[in-house]
């Protein structure tokens, strides 16, 4: 169902929270940035926070064969029919460049949150009536429940905040089929202390949300790794950094664990919903 969407895909995407702005003042800057991502080899952008597809329109305008996806576009925030006509108008005016990536969320940030499991199904049908094909959707999956839902009725799944461990888990789960894209983050920095400080910026948030600290459990970490901003083990795990082949090595142990694509998230110490676009070309440099 998703060879498709995996040859479009290609090994490797950028993650990028900056990427989905909607600030008017800034599409001239990201269709400009999307259009140099195309031309860096790079086969997919993933748009990051609870995206939708009015965001992957000016990435698309700009660029002929990038891949656009949300990662992820929360169930909780748009409802079923308002993600079905996205879906449509976009697929209209860009054929198969378009991919739907849904989620759960969180329940510290989404007040309705129940059931998220049944709410995910129940879902997926009200798209399948709309009429969104499921080889065009993907789910943010971390559980076994989930990574099933992923193969039985979506194109694949696009784990966040992995590590190649649970790719090789999630691609058991999956089978050889579906799509199995997890993102990674990347922080382009030899030094450990460096490296790893600005690692922790970014892994306090997610320490706060049961469904990624449980995730971190089911993995073999402790509650002492996940103690005072995250051990060494745990940073290390979930962040690559030092030199160009280290990075790179880090980077491919997915694909060796069975993933077919990988999005990278570039940290440069700026702001979250900045462009990365200097590391972006390091990193186009590394996995040539």
């Amino acid at each position: 169902m998703s060879t498709a969407l995996k040859e479009t895909v290609g090994r490797y995407g950028i993650w990028s929270v900056g990427l989905r702005s909607e600030d008017p003042d800034r599409r001239a800057e990201i269709a400009e940035a999307a259009a140099e991502l195309e031309q860096l080899g790079y086969g997919a952008v993933w748009l990051g926070g609870s995206s939708a597809a009015r965001h992957a329109v000016p990435l698309l305008e700009a660029t002929s064969r990038l891949t656009v996806g949300t990662s992820i576009q929360s169930i909780w925030q748009y409802d079923a029919d308002t993600s079905a006509a996205g879906f449509a108008e976009v697929e209209s005016a860009h054929p198969g460049r378009f991919v739907l990536g849904l989620g759960v969320s969180h329940a510290k940030l989404a007040d309705q949150y129940r059931r998220p499991y049944s709410a995910l199904v129940a879902y997926l049908d009200a798209l399948d009536a709309a009429g969104v094909p499921a080889e065009r959707r993907v789910l943010a999956a971390l559980g076994p429940k989930t990574l099933h839902l992923s193969a039985d009725r979506a194109a694949g799944a696009i784990p966040y905040l992995v590590t190649p461990e649970h790719t090789a888990q999630a691609r058991e789960i999956l089978g050889e089929a579906p799509l199995l894209a997890p993102e990674f983050k990347v922080v382009l920095e030899a030094d450990p202390g460096r490296a790893r400080a600005l690692a922790r910026e970014t892994l306090a948030m997610y320490l706060s949300l049961p469904n990624y600290t449980n995730s971190f459990l089911r993995l073999g970490f402790t509650e002492d790794d996940l103690a005072a901003g995250g051990s060494d083990r745990l940073v290390d795990a979930l962040f690559a950094w030092g030199d160009e082949d280290r990075i790179r090595e880090r980077i491919n142990a997915f694909h060796d664990a069975g993933a077919d694509h990988v999005a990278i998230q570039v940290l440069d110490g700026g702001p979250r919903d900045g462009l990365q676009r200097e590391g972006w070309r390091r990193l186009a440099a590394v996995l040539t």
